[in-house]
């Protein structure tokens, strides 16, 4: 039987770094995001920008805690934070003013998680 867990190491050191800024920082939004990164890769998020596009309004900070992926449009500028950006997705987040972040970028910015909204 396969192994279910993630073995990707820079994933696992995500999970444990997001889940002691959770405990320390009591806020739970990094804890959801470290238990949805810590599911098999066939379960794991894989976020189109058509859909952030969507479910998110100007200036926003939207977390995803998969691949963001180039199809679609997105055209107002928002804060991504991801595991792995698509080199299209990338492109057209910065051609609109919008930032791509690492979740380690945006714990550091906002400890406590406030006014960001999880995307699945």
């Amino acid at each position: 039987m396969k192994n279910k867990k993630p073995d990707n190491p820079r994933l696992l050191e995500l999970i444990r770094f997001l889940q002691k800024m959770s405990r320390e920082n009591d806020a739970k939004i990094w804890n959801a995001i470290a238990n949805v990164l810590s599911k098999p890769r066939s379960m794991r998020v894989s976020i189109n920008l058509s859909r952030i596009s969507r479910h998110s309004e100007k200036g926003e900070v939207v977390a995803v805690p998969g691949k963001v992926l180039g199809s679609g449009t997105i055209n107002h500028p928002v804060t991504v934070a991801a595991f792995s950006f698509s080199p299209a997705a990338r492109e057209k987040i910065r051609r609109v003013k919008g930032k791509c972040l690492t979740f380690s970028e945006l714990v550091k910015k906002n400890p406590r998680g406030s006014n960001v909204r999880i995307v699945v």
